[in-house]
């Protein structure tokens, strides 16, 4: 094979390599956002005025569809099209996400607990000092 030939499938295996990684990423995203929304393939396929079968075809990376078609995939799913074709994130990025959702609701419940042990507090010593006008509540 002449070195331009090599040049030439190299160029093209590429292309190929690339289109399967979209082809997969939009399948990937398709799911994940129909399963986060709770819709069986059946129903979203009817929201978006398709086949089962087509959208079984698209998730499963076999077809691919177009920009029309993209378009009422997105709006079934409520999301922009160009949302169906981001990478997933590192793991790095997930993990940080996940630390700060636990940061979040580790405060939420400090801030509860805070709550429950003043008025536990309050109500102990007002039980304590009734009738004791000297002391006042906040």
């Amino acid at each position: 094979m002449s070195s331009t030939l090599k040049h030439i499938h190299c160029f093209i295996g590429t292309k190929i390599d690339k289109m399967e990684n979209i082809r997969e990423i939009l399948a990937n995203n398709l799911r994940e956002n129909r399963r986060r929304i709770g819709l069986s393939q059946p129903k979203f396929a009817e929201l978006a005025d398709l086949s089962t079968h087509y959208v079984s075809m698209i998730e499963s990376g076999r077809k691919f569809p177009t920009p029309e078609v993209l378009g009422r995939l997105a709006a079934a799913l409520e999301i922009e099209p160009h949302e169906l074709f981001s990478a997933p994130p590192s793991p790095e990025w997930a993990l940080e996400q996940v630390r700060q959702e636990v940061i979040t609701d580790i405060r939420a419940v400090l801030a509860d607990i805070e709550k429950v042990v003043d008025k536990a507090v309050e109500k102990a010593v007002a039980n304590k000092c009734k009738g004791d006008p000297t002391i006042k509540f906040m």
